[in-house]
C-alpha cells in the first residue's frame, strides 16, 4: 500500500497516521468544520474539507468519503473506531471500488453487528452465552412474559450499535415498561433499527475483553484480554491488562473462547470478544467489535506491538506477524480516558483548552488529539486524550498514575482528571476489586 484515507478524525486519525509514516505510506485525512485546526488535519499529507461540523454532515457522509477515496486514487481505507468503522454497508462499497477496506470483511461486519445474529452464532459455536433471548422482541408484553422467565433483573438492550446506547438495567416489570418504548425509539433513532432483545443481568461482574487478529490465510491468534469494568453509564473510562482479577486457568479458558469464537466467523483483521465475568468465574459472550477498539494501546503496552501496523499487513494479506506462542504479555498496563466533562455528574463540559500540559514521565504514552487553543467542540465524543501508564507490576503502574494525575495541567474547561486522582487513592480500585457498578456506587466529591 503506498496510501490510505482515514476515515475518522482526531486522536485515533493521527495514531494512523503516525504508523503509516513509519511504513512510509501516504495518509489522506478528511476534516468536518469543527476540525479543521485540530493536530490530525496538519500531521496528514493531504488533507480534504469533508463537510459541516454535525456528524451527520460529515463524517457519516459515506458516499462523500467513498468519492474522496476514488478521486485520491488511495489504495485502501482505514475506518478506524467509531462512526463507520462498524458499517457493513461502507466496508461493501469501498470493496466494490476496488479499494482495501482495514477490516473485517462486510458479511462479518453484518452479521456480529446484529447482536441477535452473534448470540446465535456464538451459541452454535459452542461460546457460552448470556441466558436471555434469541429471537428480537417487538413489544413490552413479550418482552415481560421473556423477563420473568429468565429472572430480574434484566439487561434491555438494542440489537445494533454499541457505546451503552439503547441499554438499560430492568429490576422489575414496572422498569421494563417504563423503558422498552424509550429504549427502543432510541435505537431507531440511532441505528436504523428497534429491534431489542433481553439478557439476564449478571450482577457484581466484570467486564472482560480478548483482542484477536486473524489473517486471510485462516490463522487468528489472541494478545490477551483487557479488564475494562471501570465504567459509566455502560461506557468504559478505564482499562487494565493483565485483569486483577482473573486467574491463570480462568484467563487461558477466556482467551481460548475468544479464538473460538473468532474462527466460527472466519475473523480478518482486529477485533474484540467481550464477556462478561460473574463473580464466581462463570463467563458469557457479550458481542465482538468488528474494529480496533479505543483501548488497543493497553495491549500494545504489555506485548510491544503495533495493531495498527498489524492491520495493514493483514489487509495487503500477509500472514500473521506471529504465532500464538510467540506473543508474549510483560508488565502492566493501565488506560485512563480523560474526557472534557464533570467528573461527578459526567456530564459532557465542552470548550477550548487555554494550556495543556503534560506531565513528562518515560513510562506513560499520551494519545490525543488535541493541543493547547483547540476547542472541544460538543458535535463528537468530548475525549482529550488517553493516558496509557505502563510499568513491571501493577503497583508500580497505580504509583506512576497517581503522578502523572498529581501533575497534569488543564486550564479552560472542565476533565474528569479529579475522578482519577480520586479513583487512585480507593482501597477497591487499587486492590482490584472492583465490577461494572464500581463508579455508580461509590461516594464522591468534588475537590
Amino acid at each position: 500500500m503506498k496510501k490510505i484515507l482515514i476515515a475518522n478524525r482526531g486522536e485515533i486519525a493521527l495514531r494512523i497516521i503516525q504508523t503509516c509514516k513509519e511504513m512510509n505510506i501516504e495518509t489522506v485525512a478528511v476534516y468536518s468544520d469543527a476540525d479543521r485546526d485540530l493536530p490530525f488535519v496538519k500531521a496528514a499529507d493531504e488533507a480534504i474539507h469533508i463537510g459541516e461540523s454535525p456528524v451527520a454532515k460529515s463524517y457519516l457522509q459515506s458516499d462523500t468519503i467513498l468519492k474522496i477515496a476514488i478521486d485520491q486514487k488511495v489504495d485502501a481505507v482505514h475506518p478506524g473506531y467509531g462512526l463507520l468503522s462498524e458499517n457493513d454497508e461502507f466496508a461493501k462499497k469501498i470493496e466494490e471500488a476496488g479499494i482495501t477496506f482495514i477490516g473485517p470483511s462486510p458479511q462479518t461486519i453484518e452479521w456480529m453487528g446484529d447482536k441477535i445474529m452473534a448470540r446465535k452464532t456464538m451459541q452454535q459455536a459452542g461460546v457460552p452465552i448470556v441466558p436471555g433471548t434469541i429471537e428480537p422482541i417487538d413489544d413490552v408484553e413479550e418482552g415481560v412474559k421473556l423477563a420473568e422467565q429468565i429472572g430480574y433483573p434484566v439487561m434491555l438492550k438494542a440489537s445494533s450499535g454499541g457505546g451503552g446506547i439503547g441499554m438499560v438495567k430492568c429490576e422489575n416489570k414496572e422498569d421494563l415498561h417504563k423503558h422498552f418504548v424509550s429504549s427502543q425509539q432510541r435505537a431507531k433513532n440511532y441505528f436504523g433499527s428497534g429491534r431489542m432483545f433481553i439478557e439476564k443481568c449478571i450482577e457484581n461482574a466484570r467486564h472482560i475483553e480478548v483482542q484477536i487478529m486473524g489473517d486471510t490465510l485462516g490463522n487468528i491468534v489472541h494478545l490477551y484480554e483487557r479488564d475494562c469494568s471501570i465504567q459509566r453509564r455502560n461506557q468504559k473510562v478505564v482499562e487494565e491488562s493483565p485483569s486483577p482479577f482473573l486467574t491463570e486457568t480462568l484467563r487461558s479458558k477466556i482467551t481460548e473462547a475468544a479464538v473460538e469464537a473468532a474462527k466460527a466467523v472466519n475473523y480478518v483483521n482486529a477485533g474484540t470478544v467481550e464477556f462478561v465475568v460473574s463473580e464466581n468465574g462463570d463467563f458469557y459472550f457479550l458481542e465482538m467489535n468488528t474494529r480496533l477498539q479505543v483501548e488497543h494501546p493497553v495491549t500494545e503496552s504489555i506485548t510491544g506491538l503495533d495493531l495498527v501496523r498489524w492491520q495493514i499487513q493483514i489487509a495487503q494479506g500477509e500472514a500473521l506477524p506471529l504465532t500464538q506462542t510467540e506473543i508474549m504479555s510483560k508488565g502492566h498496563a493501565m488506560e485512563f480516558r480523560l474526557y472534557a466533562e464533570d467528573p461527578v455528574t459526567f456530564f459532557p463540559a465542552p470548550g477550548k483548552i487555554e494550556e495543556l500540559v503534560w506531565p513528562d514521565m518515560d513510562n506513560v504514552r499520551i494519545d490525543t488529539g488535541y493541543e493547547s487553543g483547540n476547542q472541544v467542540t460538543p458535535f463528537y465524543d468530548p475525549m482529550i486524550a488517553k493516558i496509557i501508564v505502563s510499568d513491571s507490576n501493577r503497583s508500580e503502574c497505580l504509583e506512576s498514575a497517581k503522578r502523572f494525575f498529581d501533575s497534569i495541567q488543564i486550564k479552560g474547561l472542565k476533565t474528569n482528571a479529579l475522578l482519577f486522582q480520586q479513583l487512585l487513592e480507593e482501597e477497591g480500585f487499587i486492590r482490584g476489586n472492583y465490577t461494572t457498578e464500581f463508579l455508580s456506587k461509590r461516594s464522591v466529591s468534588r475537590t
